[in-house]
This record gives C-alpha cells, sequence and structure tokens, in this order.
C-alpha cells in the first residue's frame, strides 16, 4: 500500500515516529553495535553521499531539503576531503568492533570448555 509514508502500521496507518524510534534503539542495543541515533542515519548516508561525490543536487532532493544551501550549510564541514576520510574511518570501526566481539566470545567458550574437562577429570 503506498501512502508516502516511509513507516506505516501493516494497514497503511501512520505510525508514530517514536515507536521506531524505540524499535531502532532495540535493534541496536541487540547488535552490540555502538550506540547511534536513528536521527544520525541520516547525516551518516548525506555524509556518506558527499563522500562519494554525489552531486549536491540529488542529496539535498534525498533529504527533503527545500534548498540546496541547507545541504550546504549543514554538511560544509564533510565536503570533499574530510567527508571521504570521515566515512572510511566510520567502516572501518564497525566490522572491527564485531571482530573484537567474536574473538572475545571464541575465548570464553574456550575457557568454558577447559573449567567443564577439568571438573570430569
Amino acid at each position: 500500500m503506498e501512502t508516502g509514508h516511509v513507516f506505516t502500521q501493516e494497514d497503511g496507518s501512520w505510525l508514530h515516529p517514536g515507536k521506531v524510534t524505540d524499535h531502532f534503539e532495540r535493534l541496536v542495543a541487540a547488535s552490540g553495535l555502538p550506540p547511534i541515533r536513528l536521527h544520525d542515519l541520516r547525516h551518516g548516508a548525506a555524509t556518506l553521499m558527499l563522500a562519494a561525490g554525489i552531486d549536491v543536487k540529488i542529496v539535498s532532493d534525498t533529504l527533503g531539503h527545500s534548498d540546496t544551501r541547507i545541504t550546504r550549510d549543514i554538511y560544509q564541514s564533510v565536503l570533499p576531503r574530510v567527508g571521504k576520510s570521515a566515512a572510511e574511518a566510520m567502516a572501518k570501526l564497525i566490522p572491527l568492533q564485531r571482530k573484537a566481539d567474536e574473538e572475545k566470545a571464541r575465548k570464553a567458550a574456550k575457557k568454558a570448555k577447559r573449567k567443564k574437562a577439568k571438573s570430569k577429570g
């Protein structure tokens, strides 16, 4: 059902933004990723688009800004090189955090297995 809204109830009716935010916060917490607000994804997407060289008019339209000057004013600090470096740094952070968490879980499982074997023997 096309309503023009990004988030809706199953019947297409309006969904309160607070519900979306609450659900997003639970997903972030469950994922083990560093805390991030839903609105931060908007800024992240805009930063990545600009860093990738996408025309500011397209970014502005995507964000729903009435004028490209709004986009330029908000994101001028990320144009052009700074945004690319920030995007690369962010991209590197997430996989490293996941790898560290996985390694920690593997070590804990190994330790538990040794402890269990030792108590049997």
